[in-house]
């Protein structure tokens, strides 16, 4: 099953890929998330998280807890990162305040995602303290 949804005129497409049968324990969907744009990545990124995240615009049901592999490209770098992430939160559809349906997916706590971070957290410069509203917490 693959579902692509783009948003932020096109500044971000996810691609998500049942790897099992829908609901199987221990198969986690992969899902690729590429960030054309500095913005995208901005409104998607979240801090809050100890070991970074990111949130995956999708209308596929998730559970909280569940796992989520990432295959993640950053604004001008042909490099894609994959993170086996975990769902930290949900984002519903028809959410207040016109939110975007999603989840919100937390960083293991290992040395490729600390890497990944310090990374996102360069090509995001001073924007990282901007008041701008994102789709994250």
């Amino acid at each position: 099953m693959n579902d692509l949804v783009p948003t932020q005129a096109g500044a971000l497409a996810a691609r998500s890929t049942a790897v099992g049968a829908a609901g199987s324990p221990g198969r986690p969907s992969v899902i690729q998330l590429v960030f054309r744009e500095k913005g995208a990545l901005y409104a998607a990124y979240i801090p809050l998280f100890a070991d970074g995240g990111v949130f995956v615009p999708t209308t596929r049901d998730y559970r909280l807890g569940e796992d989520l592999y990432l295959l993640m490209s950053l604004p001008d770098d042909p490099q894609r990162f994959p993170v086996a992430g975990k769902v930290a939160w949900i984002t519903p559809a028809n959410a207040s305040g016109g939110r975007t349906q999603g989840v919100g997916v937390r960083f293991p706590n290992d040395d490729k995602s600390r890497q990944l971070k310090i990374k996102i957290e360069e090509v995001l410069g001073t924007s990282i303290q901007s008041a701008k509203p994102t789709q994250t917490l």
